[in-house]
């Protein structure tokens, strides 16, 4: 194997959604760097079998704001 040509494993915090965390070992980052989760077994749909809309960076505002005016055409 070619050396130096791997990225730095290190140790980092998850954060779930709910607030616990956990440590792990990851090439993202730095040493000791936290990872907030957006969506997590804790939330996500495929796991809880409930439908919620989460809003991420304002797109879901961002989509409606821009079909606000858009509605189907009667005949």
């Amino acid at each position: 194997m070619k050396e130096n040509i791997h990225p730095d494993y290190h140790k980092i915090k998850v954060v779930m959604t709910d607030g616990t965390t956990f440590e792990t070992r990851s090439t993202m980052g730095k040493e000791g760097d936290t990872v907030r989760l957006d969506i997590d077994p804790a939330s996500h749909p495929a796991w809880t079998g409930v439908y919620r809309l989460i809003d991420t960076g304002g797109q879901l505002s961002k989509f409606n704001k821009k079909f606000a005016g858009f509605t189907k055409k009667s005949s």
